[in-house]
């Protein structure tokens, strides 16, 4: 097995490294551990054995936790891993990129799977509910990011009634860790993230210009409405991050907006998404540009007129570890064209 300092170093996170080199700061877990999960107590009388990280970044939390060995497989992957993963990815068997069945994951007898999405298993999904898992002995733990009321939207993404932070991150990494028995790896991982996330937020002059940003993730045809990051998710938290605002106010998660609705929202910034899936053309980062460069009326929006154009990983658009990946992606790039000081 890879030891975690190893795989830290291959990730390039300092900071964790002289974490894990330290003895012992976070308790052991005494089971049984029980927490309270999207509403749901879960409880656990051991750590697991055969976990399922269902969504890339339930997938990439574990993998960054040095729990490849206690692996069985994972699904469901928007983009490739990050590439310091990628060596403790290969151990994990890849059920697919897409969505699984449920049959296809009860196949590797797993006793735990850890879930990015409501979407993946959740009291719409269209792959299992959380009680089918339960049926047959499997616990489940679903991201506290997504955990969003659908009362108010008619899309399986739910809405968000305040900006999405860290905080939910950190728990989910927390949370995590003590499930199986590794807490120290925990605290190190978000010891790192709150480091970077706080480096970031100081790199940003106070008195710079509070840009407005739309983050495009996808559209399954250049004619069809557009999805983009709402005002409160994690695409509304970089543009925080960053000192700006997001253009978009829909409280969704993920809300479709026609293209007047975009232009007329008069962004400084567009962030086009980078996606690995290839489900439609406009996955590819260049086919958004093009398309934003060539439409008649598109084309006359600010930023595009203006070249503040911007490339960020698509994952990083959804609540995740990627998320600050993708903020200093923005950052650089912003910097590079002189829009941020």
């Amino acid at each position: 097995m890879t030891s975690f300092k190893s795989l830290l170093a291959a990730c390039g996170l300092s900071a964790l490294i002289g974490l894990a080199a330290t003895p012992s700061f976070a308790g052991s877990t005494t089971y049984p551990l029980t927490l309270e999960n999207c509403g749901t107590e879960v409880t656990f009388k051991k750590a697991p054995e055969r976990a399922i990280g269902l969504g890339q970044n339930s997938a990439e939390i574990l993998l960054l936790l040095g729990l490849q060995d206690k692996m069985v497989g994972t699904a469901f992957w928007p983009s490739k891993v990050l590439p310091q993963l990628a060596e403790a990815n290969a151990k994990v068997k890849l059920l697919t990129v897409e969505m699984p069945t449920f049959e296809s994951m009860l196949a590797e007898n797993p006793d735990f799977v850890a879930v990015a999405l409501p979407s993946l298993v959740g009291p719409n999904s269209k792959i299992a509910k959380r009680e089918d898992f339960d049926k047959v002995g499997v616990s489940t733990y679903l991201s506290p990011s997504t955990c969003l009321s659908t009362k108010d939207v008619k899309d399986q993404y739910g809405s968000r009634g305040e900006l999405w932070n860290m905080d939910l991150l950190y728990r989910e990494i927390d949370e995590l860790s003590k499930i199986f028995d590794v807490a120290d790896r925990g605290q190190a991982l978000i010891a790192d993230f709150k480091a970077r996330e706080a480096k970031l937020r100081g790199s940003v002059a106070k008195d710079g210009q509070n840009l407005s940003y739309v983050f495009w993730f996808s559209s399954p045809s250049p004619s069809a409405d557009a999805y983009v990051g709402g005002k409160n998710s994690a695409s509304g938290f970089i543009a925080n991050l960053l000192g700006g605002h997001n253009a978009i106010t829909a409280d969704a998660e993920w809300p479709t907006v026609g293209w007047e609705g975009i232009i007329a929202s008069n962004p400084d910034v567009f962030v086009v998404a980078s996606l690995d899936r290839n489900r439609w053309e406009l996955d590819k980062p260049e086919a958004k540009i093009n398309f934003l460069n060539s439409d008649p009326a598109v084309s006359q929006i600010p930023a595009v007129k203006n070249k503040a154009l911007v490339v960020m990983d698509g994952q990083a658009m959804n609540p995740t570890i990627r998320t600050i990946y993708g903020a200093e992606q923005v950052a650089e790039q912003l910097k590079a064209l002189g829009l941020l000081k």
